[in-house]
């Protein structure tokens, strides 16, 4: 599995940031939450 099967970017979607594929998350977001000491 690489990361364009996971990986989209839409320009409608979120600003056109990248998103994990199917959610309104940001590639951001989930590297925030796991900065912060979130776990999976």
């Amino acid at each position: 599995m690489n990361d364009q099967s996971i990986i989209t970017i839409e320009p409608g979607k979120r600003g056109g940031k990248p998103c994990i594929r199917g959610m309104r998350i940001t590639v951001y977001e989930v590297l925030e939450y796991l900065a912060s000491g979130m776990t999976q």
